[in-house]
């Protein structure tokens, strides 16, 4: 995906989350010439280290209206133009004895204003309709929640504002704003691979670079309050729920539990952090305990099911007050016109909202930026389908196709044409937790802009079953190795992604959790020799 660029261009982006990748189509899309730049890998930040739940907006109705009402009109539009990334589960909201059951009228009513649907049920109706349930409810909201996955919905944006034009480069961070006579005229950039310097031009700069948006504010000398709140999750080894639960209270930890794929996962947290944390986040027993005694309220075989891993990533809030959590700072989406605001020509920053609100984001800045540059060309992303959505099916209704192409197409939509399956190397599985085929590791190696096993993660989900890599990992090096990596750079792949599964494995590391990463460390430092 990367390209050489030249050192101009009309807008340059900051940040490669979905608000980034979002934005950068949408600015391709309108003719202007773009530039993304991101420090790491796209997803690397809040984007990547959410619950995947693509909100109704219910969550937010009685709290903040005008997130709410964001949330349904962008829900809807995502299950257009993204349905190969969104699974349309649909979701409850359960009143539990300990909780107040009169709040029930007040959330139904909140949602039907903000234009959700919002149908109460019998506790008996919701015990069918979700097995898993706490059988202990008293009461019951069924509104349209959905699971989405953030990292194929980021790959689409990418996939497309490249098709339109845009030039990507990840690993590439930005130093420093330039600026001449009070205007932003382009970015400082250092190859995070080699340490090289080089500069990008552009007539604006579009910060988009989530709670590191503070920091890129201030190498222009402004200044934006932006409020870190940590959120930490845990997933599950199995998928216990079919339909997104959550409490019907106002927002609180732990009240969330995603249908994800394979897996399920319960969210989250919310706890302010110092800014000097958020690039190395430490996940507490407390915040662990505590999302397991929550979860288990939701769903009670919980208590039984194995934890795979935690993380945790940080909301780019931006404070209004002094509330210790974040949660009653609002959701909604904060775009800053810097020369308004600041005296500052060129440079915007876009922040807030959240991943559910990501395109309405991008349009929002996107649609300064054209005014600052004189275009007027529409916002087409709400109705214009991403990759993977948009064209034919490509599979034959006569013809049998394996289980790990079914896999990709549920991960890669229409894109799965584009991976090879005719030989029997390429139907062989790298990942069985998975099923992710050599093939489709090649086809995102090549096409997907993967320069490594943990890029590989985010792309095809290899490694993020029951094992946690435990073979996958040494299978994927070994395709890494066959499509030019060299041997030496393929093993030190292995030891960070390795390492980086066992982060998240080590604050829930007992029981069969504990076993299955001693069971790693044999085979890798034991039988291959990986330190």
């Amino acid at each position: 995906m990367d390209r050489k660029t030249n050192n101009d261009y009309d807008v340059v982006i900051i940040g490669g989350g979905i608000t980034g990748a979002g934005t950068a189509r949408d600015c391709a899309m309108r003719g202007l010439k773009t530039l993304l730049v991101e420090k790491y890998d796209f997803t690397n930040g809040a984007t990547g280290r959410n619950h995947g739940l693509l909100h109704s907006g219910a969550r937010y109705a009685v709290t903040d209206q005008e997130s709410a009402s964001e949330c349904i009109k962008e829900n809807m539009i995502l299950r257009r133009i993204a349905s190969h990334c969104v699974e349309e589960t649909d979701g409850l909201f359960i009143t539990l004895p300990e909780d107040d059951i009169n709040y029930q009228k007040t959330f139904v009513l909140a949602c039907q204003q903000a234009g959700i649907r919002a149908d109460i049920i019998s506790p008996e109706e919701a015990r069918r309709l979700e097995p898993s349930v706490n059988p202990a409810l008293i009461g019951a909201v069924r509104v349209p929640d959905a699971s989405v996955d953030p990292f194929h919905l980021t790959t689409a944006n990418i996939l497309d504002a490249r098709r339109h034009g845009a030039d990507i480069l990840t690993y590439h961070e930005a130093i420093g704003l330039i600026t001449e006579n009070g205007r932003v005229t382009g970015v400082r950039l250092r190859n995070n691979h080699n340490g090289e310097e080089t500069e990008a031009h552009a007539r604006i700069v579009i910060n988009a670079a989530g709670i590191w948006g503070q920091a890129i504010a201030r190498m222009a000398g402004v200044s934006i309050n932006m409020f870190p709140a940590k959120g930490t999750l845990l997933v599950f080894g199995h998928r216990v729920n079919n339909m997104v639960i959550n409490r019907c209270r106002k927002p609180a930890n732990a009240d969330i539990l995603v249908p994800d794929d394979t897996v399920c996962v319960i969210g989250t947290t919310s706890d302010r952090v110092p800014f000097d944390t958020v690039d190395n986040l430490k996940i507490t027993p407390e915040e662990v305990d505590l999302l397991i005694k929550e979860g288990e309220k939701l769903a009670p075989s919980l208590s039984t099911t194995r934890i795979l891993r935690a993380y945790a990533g940080v909301r780019p809030l931006v404070a209004a007050d002094n509330d210790p959590t974040g949660r009653s700072i609002s959701r909604g989406i904060i775009c800053i016109d810097h020369e308004q605001r600041d005296g500052l020509t060129g440079l915007i920053t876009i922040t807030g909202g959240k991943m559910m609100t990501y395109r309405l984001m991008a349009e929002k800045a996107t649609d300064l930026a054209c005014r600052k540059l004189g275009v007027s060309k529409p916002c087409e992303t709400a109705t214009m389908p991403l990759p993977g959505t948009a064209g034919k099916d490509a599979d034959h209704p006569r013809h049998t196709y394996t289980t790990a192409h079914n896999a990709a197409k549920g991960r890669q939509g229409n894109r799965v044409q584009e991976v090879a399956e005719t030989s029997v190397d390429d139907r062989s599985l790298v990942c069985e937790c998975e099923e992710v085929s050599v093939g489709e590791v090649r086809y995102a190696i090549e096409q997907l802009h993967v320069h490594d096993l943990v890029n590989l993660r985010r792309r095809t989900r290899m490694g993020m079953g029951t094992c946690q890599g435990e073979l996958c990992a040494c299978r994927a090096a070994s395709v890494l190795c066959k499509t030019g990596t060299e041997a030496q750079e393929a093993t030190t792949c292995l030891k960070d992604f390795i390492n980086e599964r066992w982060k998240g494995m080590r604050p829930v590391a007992w029981g069969s959790t504990l076993d299955e990463a001693q069971l790693t460390a044999t085979i890798y430092q034991g039988l291959l020799g990986v330190e």
